[in-house]
């Protein structure tokens, strides 16, 4: 449940459009329901700003299809769920409408309407085996609500690449660069630009980049200013920042009159 939605429900009631008791049955379900294996936290938008987003990695495919299944009922607003494989999908598209699936970020959404697209959030990857990582970020932006540009295969070993998207860089709200290898891009972008940088490693590289340990200790140590790091591989928790980021940038400008 959104604050839109629960201001309407008490609304309904003040104007007497709404019986109490059903008004009351509502407010119930709104903390969490519980599944047993799993406890669905309705109340996530209301605190958060977006409803509770599911990791499949570790569940079976019967407990993300009871779980989205659940979420669906009351969201008013996109579910997202990580690290899905295919068949997990087809189980989900099978019991809820309006689901997509996207391979290379391994990423179910559940459309609930045209959201609104907020800012400007660049998603920028060094290589293109970085590219899972960086449509995990980027696809997780845009389900909650940001207009969302890619710049992929733009890394360190031809700069050119990079400084041929210069304007794009400094247009941008806040940016997510994704790096394997010895993680040097987010360093370099973080010398180009004003705005914060979310620094993803991961675990793309040979056998001394440790799976991604290497590239999260280079932009752990970076010299660059307002660089901020995930953990390896978690484009989902940049994507989730970079949107929070944003959204701060639009209740700036509309309380300053933007």
């Amino acid at each position: 449940m959104d604050e839109h939605r629960l201001r309407a429900l008490l609304t309904g009631i003040r104007e007497k459009r709404l019986d109490i008791d059903a008004g009351v049955a509502e407010l119930k379900q709104l903390p969490f329901a519980d599944l047993g294996f799993a406890k669905i936290d309705f109340h996530r938008h209301l605190r958060q700003g977006f409803p509770e987003v599911v990791y499949c990695a570790g569940k079976t495919t019967e407990q993300v299809v009871a779980i989205v299944r659940k979420l669906a009922e009351k969201a008013d607003h996109n579910i997202l769920t990580t690290r899905a494989g295919r068949e997990v999908y087809e189980a989900v598209a099978a019991e809820v409408a309006d689901c997509e699936y996207h391979d290379l970020a391994r990423l179910i959404i559940v459309r609930r309407g045209e959201q609104a697209k907020r800012g400007r959030i660049v998603v920028l990857s060094a290589g293109t085996s970085d590219l899972p990582v960086a449509e995990e970020a980027a696809l997780t932006a845009e389900a909650m609500g940001n207009r969302v540009e890619r710049i992929y295969d733009a890394g360190v070993a031809g700069i050119h690449r990079l400084l041929h998207y210069r304007d794009e860089l400094l247009a941008a709200r806040v940016l997510i660069v994704v790096a394997g290898m010895e993680g040097a891009l987010p360093s370099v972008v973080g010398g180009m630009v004003d705005k914060p940088v979310i620094a993803v490693p991961t675990s793309v590289g040979y056998g001394a980049s440790f799976g991604g340990l290497a590239a999260l200790l280079a932009m752990l140590n970076s010299c660059a200013s307002g660089i901020s790091v995930v953990n390896i591989d978690n484009g989902f928790g940049a994507g989730y920042q970079a949107a929070l980021i944003n959204r701060l940038g639009d209740d700036a400008n509309r309380g300053a009159g933007a």
